[in-house]
């Protein structure tokens, strides 16, 4: 998928009215994702993307404590001065995207590896309790 791919699916699936509102979606879920996502996961996610979101995503230093879906959530609507309801809107339109691109094996592995909370921001239901990562 190219980059203006993803900039369409992302303004479908946000309904956003322009490309511009979505590659701002885009630019900031990708930001926060990069300061979560480590290790294997993170290279393989990063080569999935389209060079422009990976750029953005490989940019971020990763936090040392990662958040809960809904911390995410929060830190994302507190850096980027809007409300949880917008940022909940923004994350699901573009991780939905990033799992379309990433594959099942990819974002279970993923999900996996984050606290709990991830799988309904990637579009998943989230059925088994968790098993602390090994």
């Amino acid at each position: 998928m190219t980059y203006e791919q993803m900039l369409e699916n992302v303004r479908y699936h946000g309904a956003y009215p322009t490309t511009g509102r979505a590659a701002d979606a885009i630019h900031k879920v990708m930001s926060a994702l990069g300061r979560q996502v480590t290790g294997d996961e993170r290279v393989d996610l990063a080569r999935c993307l389209p060079v422009e979101a990976a750029l953005v995503f490989s940019a971020q230093i990763p936090d040392t404590q990662p958040l809960t879906g809904w911390g995410f959530v929060k830190d994302l609507a507190t850096r980027a001065g809007g409300t949880p309801a917008t940022a909940r809107w923004e994350t699901g339109a573009v991780l939905a995207v990033v799992a379309h691109l990433a594959g099942p094996s990819l974002i279970t592995r993923l999900i996996d590896r984050l606290p709990e909370g991830w799988a309904l921001l990637f579009g998943q239901a989230e059925l088994r309790p968790r098993q602390p990562a090994a």
